[in-house]
């Protein structure tokens, strides 16, 4: 055979691989992504919008965190006890005794969770100051230590009420 032929030949071949190989990866892309960069199905977007986009989500995440419990705050509240009242937080709420004596209120026999000890707090037991305390749930906070003439400052997180 000539070599003119062969030439032919084989630069036909290799043509028709060529082909066959860019239908074959066309066709694959088009099932993965079904859309093609760039179109109405798959929009170029700017780093302007992808922000603005981003940031309205975060805001609306914020306001889910803040409105959780019925409407806590996710902020830490200066409340003053006066003596003899309680200051009873609600289920999950947080509270640092700044100052003053505090002793452990509960209705039932459960107390509350001292998270800087690692312990529970019984009710009637003192609770530490400067130490997170967590209420875990039900009717349960601080009051004024009954020793003592004065109330008390504490710091709190969520949901709370003064009891007489």
């Amino acid at each position: 055979m000539p070599k003119t032929k062969k030439w032919t030949i084989w630069a036909a071949t290799a043509l028709l691989a060529i082909i066959i190989g860019t239908i074959s990866i066309m066709s694959t892309v088009e099932a993965d992504g079904g859309s093609t960069p760039g179109s109405v199905d798959d929009p170029l977007v700017t780093k302007a919008y992808v922000d603005a986009a981003v940031e309205k989500l975060v805001k609306q995440e914020l306001e889910k965190i803040g409105s959780t419990g019925g409407g806590g705050s996710t902020a830490l509240e200066v409340v003053t006890v006066p003596w003899g009242s309680k200051l009873i937080v609600g289920d999950g709420g947080e509270m640092i005794v700044r100052s003053g004596k505090a002793i452990a209120y509960s209705s039932d026999a459960n107390g509350l969770s001292d998270l800087t000890d690692g312990t529970d707090i019984k009710p009637g037991k003192a609770v530490g100051n400067n130490h997170l305390i967590l209420n875990p749930r039900g009717e349960r906070g601080v009051e004024a230590d009954p020793k003592q003439a004065k109330g008390l400052i504490v710091l709190v997180r969520g949901e709370y009420k003064l009891l007489q």
